[in-house]
C-alpha cells in the first residue's frame, strides 16, 4: 500500500479554562449526561489550570516522528481542535490520497478502536469528494517496541518488595463484552510481568465514569488499594499500561487521587512513566506503518468492519484527555 501522508489521531483536550465546558460539551454530546457530572469533571481540568497536557504530549510525538517517517504528518482529534474533519479537510487541499492513521490507543475497544474509525469515516464523509482514504493502523498492545517500553519504565520505578498495579481505562462490561480488551490487558500485563520476573502483580482499573448501577470493569484501584492495605502491603508500584502519555487521568486518577489514598493509608507509591516520546515507541510506530505498506494479510489486531461493537448504552469519557 502507497501511502502519501500520516495522520495521527486522538482524544483531545482544553488547552485553557474557558475550552473546558465546550470540550466536555463534545464528549457527551448525544447523551444524557447530567450538568452536575460535568462540572465535577471540569474540576479535574481547573486542577491544572484547564489545561489538558494532551495536546502538547502529540505535539512532541509528531516532532519525534518527523525523524522517522518519510510522509508530511497530520494531527487531528475526536473532541478538540484540531477536528478531525478539519484536518482531513486540509489533507484534501494539500492533495494528500491516501494516509495511514495511527490511533492513539493500544488496546481494542469500541471507544479506543471503532469509534476512532467511525470518526474518521464521518469527518471524511464531512469533506465529501476527493476526502483522503484513510486506513488506521492496527493495535499495538503487544508490540514488541510498546512492551520494551513499559518493561524499562516499571523496572525504573519498581519499589522493592511492592506489588505492581498495571492500571487500565474501566469500560463498562456491556463494552467488555463486545471486545478483546481484557484479553489483550491480560497478554499484555503478563508478558510484561514474565520479563520482570514480578511475583506480585495485578490488573485494575481507574477513571470509571457514568451512573453507579452501570456495571463497569473492577477493581478500581482505589478498592484495590484499600484491599492491599488490609492484607498488609507496604507498597505499590503503578504502571499505566493502559495509557500512552501522562495526560490528565494519569496526572489526577493516579499522581493526586492514588497517591493521596496511598499516604492516607501508609501505603509508598511510586509510579511509572508511560511510552510518551520514547525512542521504541516512536520506532514502533514507523514499524506499523512499515506493516501497513507491505501489506501480506491481516496482521493480528487489524481492525475489521464487525469489530469492538458500541455498547447498548454508551459512556461518558470526559477525563480521557
Amino acid at each position: 500500500m502507497n501511502y502519501d501522508a500520516f495522520l495521527l489521531v486522538s482524544f483531545g483536550g482544553p488547552e485553557q479554562p474557558e475550552d473546558v465546558m465546550p470540550f466536555l460539551e463534545n464528549v457527551t454530546r448525544g447523551r444524557n449526561v447530567p450538568r452536575e457530572r460535568l462540572l465535577e469533571v471540569a474540576e479535574h481540568y481547573h486542577h491544572f489550570d484547564g489545561r489538558s497536557p494532551i495536546n502538547d504530549q502529540n505535539r512532541a510525538l509528531i516532532e519525534a516522528l518527523r525523524k522517522e517517517l518519510d510522509l508530511p504528518i497530520y494531527w487531528g482529534n475526536r473532541n478538540w481542535h484540531p477536528f478531525l474533519k478539519d484536518t482531513l479537510q486540509q489533507m484534501k487541499l494539500d492533495g494528500v490520497k491516501r494516509a495511514a492513521a495511527f490511533v492513539t490507543s493500544a488496546f481494542s475497544s469500541y471507544s479506543g478502536c471503532r469509534q476512532y474509525r467511525e470518526n474518521i469515516a464521518a469527518a471524511r464523509e464531512a469533506v465529501g469528494e476527493g476526502a483522503p482514504e484513510i486506513d488506521k493502523i492496527r493495535v499495538f498492545y503487544n508490540h514488541p517496541g510498546f512492551l520494551d517500553v513499559i518493561c524499562q519504565e516499571t523496572t525504573d520505578a519498581l519499589l522493592a518488595g511492592s506489588t505492581v498495579f498495571f492500571t487500565a481505562h474501566s469500560i463498562p462490561l456491556s463494552m467488555a463484552h463486545g471486545c478483546r480488551y481484557v484479553e489483550q490487558l491480560e497478554e499484555a500485563c503478563g508478558a510484561v510481568a514474565a520479563r520482570l520476573n514480578l511475583d506480585q502483580w495485578r490488573l485494575v482499573y481507574q477513571s470509571r465514569s457514568g451512573p453507579p448501577q452501570v456495571p463497569w470493569l473492577a477493581p478500581d484501584i482505589l478498592d484495590a488499594l484499600r484491599e492491599e492495605q488490609a492484607k498488609g502491603t507496604k507498597a505499590v508500584t503503578v504502571v499505566p499500561i493502559g495509557f500512552v502519555s501522562d495526560h490528565l487521568e494519569v496526572l489526577y486518577d493516579l499522581d493526586t487521587e492514588a497517591k493521596d489514598l496511598c499516604a492516607e493509608l501508609g501505603i509508598e507509591m511510586s509510579r511509572a512513566a508511560t511510552a510518551g516520546t520514547h525512542p521504541s515507541f516512536v520506532r514502533m510506530i514507523r514499524e506499523l506503518v512499515d506493516e501497513r505498506r507491505a501489506g501480506g494479510g491481516q496482521p493480528a489486531g487489524l481492525c475489521t468492519e464487525t469489530c469492538c461493537p458500541a455498547p447498548a448504552a454508551r459512556p461518558m469519557r470526559p477525563a480521557t484527555a
